[in-house]
Parts: C-alpha cells; structure tokens; sequence
C-alpha cells in the first residue's frame, strides 16, 4: 500500500508540473481587459476543482496506509502529511475594506484630480488585516473566497486583488475564525490600521468590522504539505 501512496503522490506531483506548464505556455490575445480576467477565472477555478479532486484522493490514501503505520509506531512522523486544509468553523470576525466613493469628485489645489492612491485600497491595507488577526490568535482566515494558506501571497496592481490565481476587484473581506474580542483588540492594537483609519477619516475609505457567532470555511487543498520542526533525539541526548 505504501508503494501505491508514493506513486499516486509523484503522479500528482508530475501533473501539477503539466498544468503549470499548459498554463504558462497558453495565450489569449484581447484588447478586452475584462473578458481576459474571466477568461484567466475560469481557467483557474477548473484547475483548483481537479488540483482538490486528486487531493482528496491522495488524502484517503494517505489515511488508509496511515493506520497500518500507526502499528511500527510512526504516526508521529505523518502529522502534517495530508493534502488538504480541513473544513473549519467557529465564532470570529470579518473585515471589510472598500474604495472610496469620493475621489471621483475630489480635485487637487490645482484644480487637478487628486491622486487616486489616496482613495482605494492598497496591498498594505490587506496585510495589516490579515497580520493583526494572526497576531490575534487567529485559528484559520480567508480572504474573499480563498482560505489562507501557509504559502499565499497578497498582490494589488491598481486595485484589483491577486490571490492564488485569482483576481478580486473591491470591496475585500478578510474572515477570521477565534476568539471575536482578542482579534477585534489585535486591529485596534495595529499601527497599521491606525494609519489606515486616518484615511477612513480624511478619503472616506471603507472599514467595517463585524462579529460572528459561526464562520464556516471549506477545505482546501495543499499544494505541499505543512511540516514542523523538531530536534532529532541526538542532539537532546548531548
């Protein structure tokens, strides 16, 4: 069974390689920036539903050979080994940002438009949420539609929002699941959202924090699995 698990694994593993490639090579020429987009989307969307497919497959494997190795004592060994984020819920927050409405209107002192950075929402702006919840004690986030992964990186070009292949225009909303207060205080504590509530007051950008009872967030698959250190028993016995 083990020589099984490893063969669907490199199996995997060879057909993300294939996918990425199939993906980069291909190309859509338009001058409809917005039908690209969608078209990019969609593209994605397919490809994360067969990336989840394979997971769960790898994942009941995994289990399955898990509990015969559970008997040579190295369960230890597997934690972390899965291919996939558990579906999770419990009480938390959500934080929305958003443009704001009034830059259209504003001018500058020389009668220009005034600069738009000033009135929408910035990669910084989406990082300080997300660090101020983890400081917080969050237990798993998502932003937009996306959990969170060790691995996901926040991109804005303008102010449309890059995540894991996908693009978001706003308003952007950041879902944490743990104790409502203690995140709720960790915004407040932030630095960076104090600069950021300045131009809530002086641009009219968006900020709402809501608590709730129950957030549920779906399970998603890990690209590579989570690991953690450890000092090998060596170096304790030294």
């Amino acid at each position: 069974m083990g020589g099984l698990v490893v063969f669907v694994v490199v199996a995997f593993s060879g057909y993300l390689l294939m996918t990425n490639l199939r993906v980069n090579r291909s190309a859509t020429v338009t001058s409809d920036t917005s039908q690209l987009v969608e078209q990019r989307v969609e593209r994605v969307n397919k490809l994360q539903q067969e990336v989840n497919g394979l997971s769960s497959q790898v994942d009941v494997l995994n289990k399955m050979t898990s509990g015969n190795a559970g008997t040579q004592g190295s369960s230890n060994d597997d934690a972390g080994s899965g291919t996939l984020l558990p579906a999770v819920q419990g009480p938390g927050i959500t934080v929305t940002l958003n443009d704001s409405s009034l830059w259209e209107n504003a001018v500058g002192d020389s009668g220009s438009t005034a600069d738009i950075d000033y009135y929408v929402i910035h990669q910084q702006d989406i990082e300080a949420v997300v660090n101020a919840l983890w400081k917080g004690g969050a237990e798993a986030m998502m932003i937009q539609d996306q959990r969170v992964l060790f691995n996901s990186a926040v991109r804005c070009t303008g102010n449309i929002l890059t995540l894991q292949g996908k693009q978001y225009s706003p308003p952007y909303t950041v879902s944490a699941i743990g104790d409502p207060d203690a995140l709720t205080q960790a915004l407040n504590d932030s630095r960076a959202i104090a600069t950021y509530k300045e131009y809530v007051r002086a641009y009219g950008l968006g900020w709402k924090v809501e608590a709730k009872d129950t957030q549920r967030f779906p399970e998603s698959a890990l690209l590579q699995p989570l690991r953690y250190a450890s000092v090998p028993q060596e170096e304790l016995k030294q």
